[in-house]
Parts: structure tokens; sequence; C-alpha cells
């Protein structure tokens, strides 16, 4: 069996502006690198990793980072972990999207899993590519723990996709917040999910999603 750490990334300057980032590719806040350096630890503590991967945003790359310097292994970008695509949400603030586009927002909000932002990339192909891509890190890995550091929507759309509840049910699947760790299984072909958004070594790092995403 291969366990595949999914790592939501540490705080963002986007997060804490509350603008939507999607493939738009702002940094961490010091708070993101202290949380992304506490996660590390956590996971270079409790798990045998032996690689780590990340999306090629800088948000997840520096993340990904902060666990492959305790290992001193390489961080191996690939772009098939990167975050939906937004399309003309891009770089804008939530009130913004919400005001300009308010049709496809409120999709957003409701029914997610039947949703694309604006011009952007539907959740239900970003599921698809996240679990293509897992699927090909996972082999390329067997036997073996790996680390991978990527986003929000991405592991939400992945989470529906494999625990059986499908797209319809991906409104009822919650945020991880950042820094925390998912674990996802695979042998014999299959995805399982194990501990899911584990957080509690952030303590009074930890930072919510806002309420209106």
């Amino acid at each position: 069996m291969t366990t595949l750490l999914l790592i939501r990334h540490g705080q963002s300057q986007a997060n804490l502006t509350r603008h939507f980032a999607g493939h738009y590719d702002p940094a961490l806040t010091e708070l993101g690198i202290k949380q992304a350096q506490c996660t590390a630890e956590f996971l270079t503590a409790n798990y045998p990793i032996s690689a780590v991967y990340s999306s090629d945003l800088k948000r997840a790359f520096q993340t990904g980072e902060a666990v492959a310097e305790k290992l001193s292994l390489p961080v191996r970008k690939d772009a098939g972990l990167r975050e939906i695509y937004a399309g003309q949400w891009e770089g804008k603030t939530f009130d913004e999207i919400s005001a300009q586009f308010p049709e496809d927002y409120h999709c957003w909000l409701t029914d997610v899993g039947h949703c694309r932002p604006t011009g952007g990339e539907s959740t239900e192909a970003l599921s698809i590519r996240m679990e293509d891509t897992l699927r090909r890190i996972a082999e390329e890995n067997p036997d073996s723990v790996v680390a991978v550091a990527t986003h929000a929507m991405a592991i939400r759309a992945l989470r529906s996709r494999v625990s059986g509840v499908g797209m319809e049910g991906m409104k009822d699947i919650p945020w991880t917040v950042n820094a925390s760790v998912t674990e996802l299984h695979y042998e014999n072909g299959r995805f399982s999910l194990g501990k899911i958004g584990q957080a509690e070594h952030l303590q009074d790092l930890r930072t919510e999603m806002p309420a209106n995403v």
C-alpha cells in the first residue's frame, strides 16, 4: 500500500486578503510559513516519508519545501496538483465575485460539485485531474509514504470523488484548513481515505476558510 499525505498549503497572501487565487500565484504569508514548518515537524515525526511532491504554484511549493528540507529530499513539482483554474474569478475578492457573477457564485456556494468558476475549470474536471495525478504518483512510489502539497479545492474535489458521495455530495464535504494533512491510501488500484484534515498540531497557528467561500 502507498499512502499519500495531502497537505493543504499554509496561509497565502490571497487567503489573508480573501482573494480567489486559483492559478494566480501568491506566496505564503509569514504565518503560512510558520504553519508549513509546524506541519513539516508533525509529518517527519509521525510518517516515514520517502518522497515529496507539490503543485508548481508558490504557496504549495513553499509548503512542500518545508517538509523536504527536513528530510533532505527534493520537491517534485507537478502541475496536475494545481488548484482549480478559476477563469474570470482569478485574483478577485469573494465579494467582487459575488457582485459580478452572482449566478455562478450562487452555484459555488450551494451546489459546488456541479459548478465551474466563470470561464474556468469545473469542479468535476478538477476531481478527475487530481485522481489521475495522484494515481500516477502512487504508482511511481509503490509501498511508500509520500507527502503531496496541494490546495483546498483540489483536496475537496478529490475527496468527493474517492469517498463515493459523487459530485452531488461535494457540497457537504467541508474545507480542510491551512497546513492540514489528509491521508489517502492506494492499494490494488483503488483509493481510500484515512485520517482527514489533521490539524491539531497547528494549535494557535490554525486558520479557517472565511464563511463566504
